[in-house]
């Protein structure tokens, strides 16, 4: 019997039969054991259809074991009698499952496509990286396995991970790159992609001697491996890109997909066995949270990391919400069950209302608090115990039943969020953990805003739109709660939006000032709330079409600390040309340099006008680089459903006459131009001349950005279109030696980043 420690890397059926599963061992060993395991569905059936099943599966070729248990269904609130299915191989569960769908479809199944690790969770307490002790025989078949943290430790201790960074030298959207750029171990090598049998034999080296965990990869799933891979094939040299022996590729195709009002692409899929392959580009919040985020992420949901890197969050918080099914004896739906209760009209538009937004008074404000509720929707669903089965609380009041489905899983979730939050307010800004907290916060985000959309997603297993809509209506309820605490203690309110409002009082300038509001609202709704910060000042935007009307979502403001926080605007736009985003991102970094409104006004106006004067001298006398000019926006549908062709549809047909092909989802870049199409795709075999750039369109859109952040001050866009309309290209408007071109412009930074708040 061999004992062994070590942290769990990757979990997968084994096609000869049983599970592998990968570890890290404490002794630095990276070791396989194999482990019985077999997979069960469940089919609710009568006599007839009972006959008919187990004729089915006696003609597959499949070990199968039937038995009737009693399990409980969260709709009907019961436990029901069905038969269950259990596949010996559980490699050929799914494969199974798919035959007896199509075969026998009007069967009600359950518990038919849950992923392998979530069944082994389920049973095991197992998530990736845990740390585990086990016991196996001496053939590697594991007969104890215990695991010894859990996804909720907020300080563990990390696996001695070894990582391979791959990319090529260049986009391969833009031109074909001519090396691979090689990083590990604080080694970097720059591999030349031809001769491809030298570069094959130096690649297999390194992968065999260093012997990665990781391989992170630029362009890997949609350029890089399936470029390698097919060199490899040729030749015959033989890259182990997996541990796993006998094991190919995990290959899922791209796809185009409608989500919330937009049309997204994920790009193809390559998966390894026994190590972890993550895409950056192609890893779904690589930008926001990195890798321990994305570690933190698979902990949490219980998907692999090569999964968890790479679906929505939606499908992260539907596999908790599986394992709590799971782990409580519960059927989980092969498809969703429940429709909406039929409803009268004045029923659905006193339920059907969503969040409470005032709104803003438009303008500038001084020494203004912004208060936030912790997670205010996945807060009120743990407290007043919403769920599918339960019936919900509309007064904000907590629930006399025992905790629901979706409150046992978002409240370990949510403990762990706001233990995190608390640690990071009391870290010094030195800390070394703060970034990496900074990360897991951010990955715990997305799963808390998902929870509860994905309550109403009409696919959703354990969806129903009723409890979304009482989640909806406790949320109004608990804002206006906080809006009667801040009017009674004397505080002017300037803007509520959703789950957070901005209060101003004379006086009120240090968080001890807010802190009575704080209980006060804490006591009034019982959810936990914050004080975001305090701004010097927070400007609340009008609309462009109408400058009478309000937004509620388009503002931009400086914290006492000298941070910036900015929403609806053009930095924070993805369609933005990074040029004209740096640009207006300057601006607002130099206006942050004052310490109040009164010093601004006049210390610093004159500075964000040159700053836009010397950015415009900058464009017109073509020293911007065409890269930073360049227009990013979403293709909506394929080229020929286009009836008015828009500018990104008529970039996409100069690409696809050069046989470039892409589908709805993806990004078109593209420059605007004096030519007839009025735009040039980039990507194409010609590089463009700056002499056919657009400047008259990219100066107006520069003088809007800029007018943006000046508006509140005085400097509409009409006053600065002015001042700087007689800028010639060939002279240096103003010999200003203090302000320098941002490194976040000369080094295109802002092409993919857009920044939540930025530190002046």
């Amino acid at each position: 019997m061999t004992e062994f420690s070590g942290w769990l890397l990757d979990l997968f059926e084994n096609p000869g039969g049983g599970i592998s599963l990968w570890f890290i061992g404490v002794n630095g060993k990276r070791q396989r054991f194999l482990q019985k395991f077999p997979a069960t569905f469940f089919v609710r059936v009568n006599e007839t259809q009972a006959v008919a099943l187990k004729r089915f599966l006696e003609k597959q070729n499949a070990v199968v074991h039937l038995s009737y248990q009693e399990r409980y269904d969260l709709f009907a609130r019961k436990a029901l009698r069905v038969l269950a299915v259990e596949v010996q191989n559980a490699y050929q569960q799914p494969a199974l499952f798919r035959k007896a769908l199509h075969e026998l479809p009007d069967l009600q199944y359950y518990d038919a496509d849950v992923a392998l690790s979530l069944r082994h969770a389920a049973i095991y307490n197992t998530f990736p990286l845990a740390f585990c002790r086990l016991k196996a025989d001496d053939q590697g078949w594991i007969q104890e396995i215990k695991v010894m943290d859990t996804p909720w430790d907020i300080d563990i201790k990390p696996p001695p991970l070894r990582v391979l960074r791959l990319s090529p030298d260049t986009n391969p959207e833009d031109s074909t790159p001519q090396a691979l750029i090689v990083q590990y171990a604080s080694r970097l090598h720059k591999l030349s992609l031809q001769p491809v049998r030298a570069l094959l034999i130096n690649l297999k080296s390194i992968l065999s001697q260093y012997d990665p965990d990781f391989i992170l990869t630029r362009w890997g799933d949609t350029w890089l491996l399936p470029r390698l891979i097919e060199m490899d094939n040729a030749t015959g040299i033989g890259l182990p890109w997996n541990r796993e022996p006998g094991r190919s590729f995990g290959y899922r195709a791209e796809r185009s997909y409608f989500s919330y009002g937009q049309i997204i692409y994920r790009g193809q899929q390559i998966h390894l066995f026994g190590r972890i392959h993550i895409d950056q580009g192609n890893a779904m919040f690589w930008s926001d949270y990195e890798l321990d985020g994305i570690l933190e992420t698979s902990r949490l949901t219980r998907l692999p990391i090569q999964t968890a890197a790479r679906q929505s969050s939606g499908t992260g918080i539907s596999s908790m919400e599986i394992v709590t099914a799971l782990s409580n004896g519960m059927l989980v739906p092969y498809q969703k069950q429940q429709a909406e209760h039929a409803k009268t009209a004045l029923e659905l538009l006193h339920s059907d209302q969503g969040g409470l937004v005032y709104q803003p008074l438009t303008g500038l404000h001084t020494d203004v608090g912004e208060i936030d509720f912790i997670s205010m929707y996945p807060s009120i669903m743990v407290r007043c115990n919403i769920s599918p089965e339960t019936d919900p609380s509309l007064a904000l009041e907590p629930s006399d039943e025992p905790p629901g489905l979706i409150p046992q899983t978002l409240a370990p979730l949510l403990d762990k969020r706001i233990k995190l939050k608390q640690l990071l307010a009391e870290l010094p800004h030195w800390d070394p953990r703060r970034e990496r907290y900074k990360q897991l916060t951010s990955a715990q985000k997305w799963l808390l805003v998902t929870c509860f959309g994905y309550l109403g997603y009409k696919n959703a297993r354990f969806g129903r739109i009723e409890a979304h809509e009482a989640i909806t209506a406790n949320g109004r309820e608990a804002l206006l709660r906080a809006k009667e605490a801040a009017e009674a203690r004397g505080f002017l309110l300037l803007h509520m939006y959703v789950d957070g409002l901005w209060v101003q009082k004379e006086g009120a300038r240090h968080p001890e000032d807010f802190q009575d509001l704080l209980d006060a609202i804490a006591e009034r709704t019982g959810l936990s709330i914050s004080l975001n910060g305090i701004y010097r000042w927070v400007a609340f935007l009008p609309s462009r079409v109408d400058q009478r009307v309000p937004v509620a979502n388009r503002y931009f403001g400086v914290f006492q600390d000298g941070s910036i926080k900015m929403r609806g605007i053009e930095t924070r736009r993805h369609d933005t040309a990074p040029f004209i985003a740096a640009t207006q991102l300057e601006i607002l970094q130099h206006l942050a340099g004052a310490e109040d409104v009164q010093t601004l006004k006049e210390k610093y106006l004159d500075g964000a006008v040159a700053i836009l004067r010397m950015r415009l001298h900058n464009l017109l006398s073509g020293e911007v680089p065409l890269e930073q000019l360049l227009v990013s926006q979403r293709l909506s549908r394929e080229l020929e459903a286009y009836t008015v062709p828009s500018p990104p549809a008529r970039a996409y047909a100069q690409l696809h006459a050069h046989g470039k092909v892409l589908r709805p989802g993806q990004r078109v870049r593209f420059l605007y131009t004096l030519d007839e199409a009025g735009v040039r795709a980039w990507g194409l075999p010609e590089m463009p001349d700056f002499k056919f750039v657009d400047t008259a369109r990219y100066k107006a859109l520069l003088i809007q950005a800029a007018g943006t952040v000046l508006q509140p001050f005085g400097w509409d866009e009409e006053r600065l279109g002015t001042v700087v309309s007689g800028i010639p290209a060939e002279q240096d408007p103003l010999p200003l030696t203090r302000i320098k071109s941002p490194s976040f412009w000369s080094e295109g930074l802002l092409s993919d980043t857009k920044y939540d708040q930025v530190t002046s």
